[in-house]
Parts: C-alpha cells; structure tokens; sequence
C-alpha cells in the first residue's frame, strides 16, 4: 500500500495513506493494529476520517517505511489481528453525537428568529418538566424535580434563553457521561474477553491440540481444571466445579455435570469436562461481559456510592433553600438563583467519570482493573502478598537440566512430562513445553486421563503404570514413590538453586526437571517503591524449599517471606490479616494463587499465569514488568485525591453561588450559566490523565 509523507521529525512521521474516499473503521483498525505489533513501532494514531496515519518510532526509518509498504487491506493475517470490539466506532458515534449537538445549538441561536427559537425551546423543555413529575409520583424528590422546576420557572418567567442554556449543558453533561462510562466499559470488557487460540479437540479415545477457529458446532472439547471454558456448549461427559463470576458475578463455583449448559469465559476450578459445542461465535462472551459490568456493583466504589447518595439528599434542602430565600426576601429572583444551583448534578456527574476515567487510564499501561472499588482498596491496603514463581522471578522459567534415573534416558523423560504439563499451563509447566519443543521432542498423547491436584501436581496413567510429577510433597509424600535403588547420592547432589518438578513411572522416580527461575531483575526496586508508596508489611509466599525461599527474599528484600505453604495457607494468612483490621492485596499467578487473589480485598494476577488466576483476579497487569504495580497505586492515590478535591470544590462553589444569589449579586441566568459551566469543568478535569 502507498502513503505520502506529510510531516516527520526524528521518531516520528505523519503520512495520507492513498485510499479511494476515507478509510472504513474496520480498515484503520486494521492498519493500526499491524503497525503497533511490530517491534520498531512505538505509537501508531489512525484517523479514518481523513486517512492519515502517524506513527512513532525507535530506530531505522526505513524499516517502518518497508512495512508501510507491505501493508495490504486484503490480507487476511492483518484481518485476524484485529480485535472484534476496538471501541473506535463506539467514539466515532459519540463524536458525531456532540458535534450535531453544537451544531443545532449554533443554529436556534443565531438562524432561528426569535419566537420560532422559543417555540423550540418550550417544546424541548416538556420531556425535562415529564422527567420532573415521574420523580415526584414515584415519592422522591431527585435531581430530575430540581432540573425541571429551574426550566419551568424560567420558561413561565419567559427567561428562555436560562431555560435554554440549562437544557444546553444538562445535554452535553449527560453525553459526555454516557460517552465516558461506554468507553470505559467497552476498554474494560475487551481487556475480559477471551484470547484463547488452541483447545483440546476429543477425536475417537485421544486429544488433540486444534486451533479454536476450526472448532465447529456439534465437536467435542475437553477442558481441565484450571482452564477457561472457550466457546458455549452443554457438558457430554464429566464433573466439574466451574466458577461463573466473570458472566453471572456469582463468587462460589457451580457445580457442573452431564447434561447441563456451560458458557465461555467461565473458569473450571475442579473436574474435568467433555463438552458438545453449541455456539462458536465469541461475540456473545463479549456481550455476556458487557452486561455483568453494566449490572454489576463492582464499577461502583464506596466514595462514589456516598457521592451519589449525598446528591440524592441534598436536593431537598435545595428546595428549602429556594423557599426560605423568598420567605425572608420576597424577591422571586433571588430565589430563583438559589433553585438554579443543583449540588447532586455534579457530584453524580463528575465522580464516576473520575473512576471510570482512572481505570482508562490504568488500561493504557495495560493494567486491567475490573471495577472502582479495587481502586479505592489498593489506596486503603498496607500489606502486600507476593508470590514467588512467575511473579517475583520472571514469568518465563527455563529448563536447566534433567536428571533422568533407573537408566532413564533424560529426552524421553522430557518428552513424557511435556506431554503431561501441556494439559494445565502455568509457568512452570510452560518451561518444559518450551524446552521439548526446543529439542524437536515430538509428544503425541501417550496417556490416559489426566487429573491436576491444586498445588501439588498431575496424576495419570501410562502403559497401564500410575505416573505423576509434580512437586516433592505430591511425589515422595502423598504419593509414596521412591527412588531407584543405589541413586540417592545423585538425587542428593542436584543443585539446590533450582526450582524442581519430579516425575515419577510406577511409583519409582524416573527424573527431577530442574527449573532456572531468575528474579526479575526490577523485583527489588518494585519492593522498595511499594514501601515507599506506603505499604508496611510486604510479604513474600511460596511453595518452595526454604532454602530457594529465604535466596529470593533476602535479594528483593520483602519483610517477611514463608515458605513450603499450600494455597490454604496463602488464603489463611489474608484471613488473619482481616482479622487484624487491614486490608491486603495479593499478587499471583498460578492455579494455586487462586483462593488467596479471591480472599484478597484486591487479588492482582499476572497476565501470563494461568488462566484461572487471571478470571478470579480483580486486577490483571500485562505489562511484562512489575513497575506497573507502583504505577496502579499511584493511579489510586491520585483517584481518591481527585475526589475528595472534586467533593469540597463543588460543595465550596456551588455554596458560593447560592450565597451571591440571595444577595442578589447575580441574576437566576448567571447563577444557572455558572452552576453548569462548573459541572461541565469538573466533568472534564476527571475525564483526564492522574498520571503526567
């Protein structure tokens, strides 16, 4: 494809690119979404309207200019790179929305004659005065009495140009909410969808990996424990406990059996599942998304539920307020001044637009924030819960060495363990996936059924001999293996640095696969800030030997470490944390970090852990660095900071105003045109960035 060059500074190059008309949404979506994934490419800014493109850049102008040039509408690699939901249509229609606006507002002012103006305006002014008198019969005097009874006195005063400006800015708040809470939901249910690419595919007895693409109605599909459910169907086979929060916001699993209908997005906690694919479109799991948020108390914090119930009652001292003025006055235009002034419109306005507006934010450093009142926990939590694996150390272990036993040949123990790990992904499991495949170490289904016990390990059955790997309290203790006769000194003598899973055929252990688990190498400057930014108790949790445990917490220097502990006893812990009176936030990523993120009063999971950790969790980073856990707190100190100084500037002004009202100072139009000037303002200053 061809574009010109219009304008370009070093890192940076503005270009048109040479389409008939305009781009489509779809088009820019797609051109956008190819640039930004390759590595040189910093920002890439699409504007379909006018077909421009700019783009940021690291290094190698030419190197973006070959892949400007490789683009290509048609391709359908670029088709599959785009998202289903972008939100770029939902901002164009609001967009649109304001500008026709503007646009009619300019036109009754200075088009329109004057009676004809008024007429429109009268006649605008009916679907206020009706909201009014549905507040009022339904018992309660709300905001929509207050706006309809400063439009209607000031038609039947025959101020219309008042009546007309407060309909004006009662519009615009009113889209510029609406706006703002449906980009915010749609950021936030796109960041929830699924991204799954492969699923278990039941052929005959076996399992194969497939792409979910060629899955179609009526295939079978296996999904284990700690899973997510990819695509609706009705269970054939199996018995599973399936946590549904994510679709109906239930917080304790569902038991799940033959019979019975299942939805994607949905996690299984325990069990197995056989399913028959009903639907395999993903638009309705994103829709399902949609609406839980929409309909779910979570996008409400406790600051923004007081705000909201304040408004509420401040509206009949408003109205006291408006009849005192004329009892001591008798001046109706003072009081008038006073009815014009609304507290509860900018307090409802402007306090969710500021958390709705936060958690934007927190998506733009790809921090995924499922509701408002996690925000308001991690300004309100002290301690801090890490664990270890995949989260303090990098997500991506390798696999250092394996030391195979019993004249075991360590490829084709390799070999066997990747064929078991595929089935429950976690960081770990991932290690020696990636190392077989490394080796060019083919592992076609090998087994029977596979079972996952929670934090300890996988059970199965290979040319009818039980088989498990895991860790050395599955292995040794609950299952009682042993090792080969006359091979403890090499099983003594494997280096201790390593993180170890150990497999075992016929309940003798056939190999150890020692795991290289590096710190991140930002874990200790992250510790520090956090302590900085106000944490006193930071500490670390692992089902690790103590001997690897106290080497990472003595390096990135957390208070406290344990070691050895089950999930239970992750989950113990924020128990008696509560018990204590202090709120606590727990970092994970693993299938066992899961009950201690649900205990959690804000449970962080890291994007690359499982799938689980990442459904039950409150808030996911996918940003590959733990940094973004400074910058969720610091986007939650300055959100509450926002709305305690939205709080006392709009009780502060808006008392002002009243006060120069009954004295007369200002007329009922400049009382009204201020009020709503000062709305629409602090509306706007929370629709912007906390962080510079």
């Amino acid at each position: 494809m061809n574009f010109t060059i219009l304008h370009e500074t070093e890192g940076r190059m503005r270009l048109k690119a040479a389409v008939y008309g305009k781009m489509t949404a779809h088009e820019a979506d797609m051109l956008q979404y190819y640039l930004i994934q390759k590595p040189n490419i910093k920002n890439v800014v699409v504007h379909e309207r006018t077909s421009s493109v700019t783009v940021y850049y690291k290094s190698d102008r030419q190197n973006v200019i070959d892949t400007l040039l490789a683009f290509h509408f048609d391709d359908e690699k670029n088709e599959e790179l785009v998202p289903e939901h972008t939100g770029r249509e939902l901002n164009n229609k609001y967009e649109e929305k304001l500008f026709f606006m503007l646009c009619s507002r300019g036109i009754r002012n200075f088009l329109l004659p004057q009676p004809i103006a008024a007429l429109v305006t009268m006649a605008r002014a009916v679907k206020f005065v009706i909201k009014g008198i549905k507040s009022l019969k339904s018992g309660k005097l709300k905001v929509e009495l207050l706006d309809a009874t400063a439009i209607g006195v000031s038609c039947l005063r025959g101020d219309i140009d008042t009546a007309s400006s407060i309909m004006f800015l009662l519009q615009i708040g009113s889209l510029l909410e609406e706006w703002t809470h449906k980009k915010s939901i749609d950021d936030l249910a796109r960041s929830m969808s699924l991204n799954i690419k492969k699923v278990w595919k039941k052929t005959g007895d076996s399992e194969v990996s497939v792409s979910v693409a060629d899955i179609e109605e009526g295939d079978v599909i296996v999904v284990n424990a700690g899973s997510v459910i990819p695509l609706d169907g009705v269970v054939s086979e199996g018995e599973a406990m399936v946590n549904q929060s994510t679709i109906t916001g239930e917080s304790m699993p569902v038991k799940k059996d033959v019979g019975v209908t299942v939805y994607a997005g949905t996690v299984i906690e325990e069990g197995k599942l056989e399913i028959t694919v009903s639907a395999v479109s993903g638009g309705t799991h994103y829709d399902k998304i949609v609406h839980m948020i929409e309909e779910s108390e979570k996008l409400k914090s406790d600051l923004e539920t007081r705000a909201s119930g304040l408004a509420d009652r401040l509206v009949p001292y408003s109205f006291a307020a408006t009849l005192l003025t004329y009892l001591l006055t008798g001046n109706t235009m003072r009081a008038i001044s006073v009815l014009m002034v609304d507290f509860s419109c900018a307090l409802k306005l402007a306090m969710p637009i500021s958390v709705l507006s936060a958690m934007r934010e927190a998506g733009g450093y790809k921090i995924t924030v499922k509701g408002g009142k996690y925000l308001e926990a991690v300004t309100a939590a002290k301690t801090i819960v890490f664990d270890k694996t995949g989260t303090l150390t990098k997500a991506n272990p390798e696999v250092a060495e394996v030391v195979a036993f019993g004249g075991n040949s360590p490829d084709e123990m390799l070999r066997i363990a990747a064929c078991l790990e595929e089935h429950f992904p976690h960081s770990m499991a991932n290690a020696v996936v990636n190392k077989a495949r490394e080796l060019g170490l083919n592992h076609d289904e090998m087994h029977s059924e596979v079972r996952y016990i929670v934090a300890h390990g996988i059970a199965t059955t290979i040319d009818g001999r039980d088989a498990v790997i895991g860790s050395y309290h599955f292995v040794f203790e609950d299952e009682k293996c042993v090792l080969p006769e006359n091979e403890r000194e090499k099983f003594e003598s494997i280096d201790s640095r390593y993180s170890q899973l150990y497999l075992a055929i016929g309940g003798v252990v056939s190999a150890v696969i020692c795991i290289k688990d590096p710190i991140r190498t930002e874990a200790a400057a992250v510790i520090n800030s956090l302590r900085l930014a106000g944490f006193d108790k930071i500490v670390m949790m692992t089902g690790d030997s103590d001997r690897t445990a106290s080497v990472i917490a003595k390096e990135v220097n957390v208070d406290k470490y344990y070691s050895e502990v089950l999930p239970e006893d992750k989950a113990a812990f924020i128990e008696m944390e509560h018990e204590l009176g202090r709120k606590v936030i727990m970092v994970g990523d693993g299938i066992n970090d899961s009950p201690a993120l649900s205990k959690a009063d804000v449970g962080i999971a890291i994007a690359d852990g499982a799938q689980i950790a990442r459904e039950v969790a409150d808030v996911t980073i996918s940003a590959d660095n733990l940094f973004e856990l400074v910058t969720l707190k610091f986007i939650s100190d300055s959100l509450m900071n926002r709305i305690e100084r939205n709080y006392h500037f709009v009780m502060g002004f808006n008392f002002g105003l009243i006060l120069l009202g009954v004295a007369g100072v200002i007329s009922p139009g400049t009382s009204a045109l201020l009020h709503n000037a000062s709305t629409i303002g602090v509306s706007l200053k929370s629709m912007t960035n906390l962080l510079k």
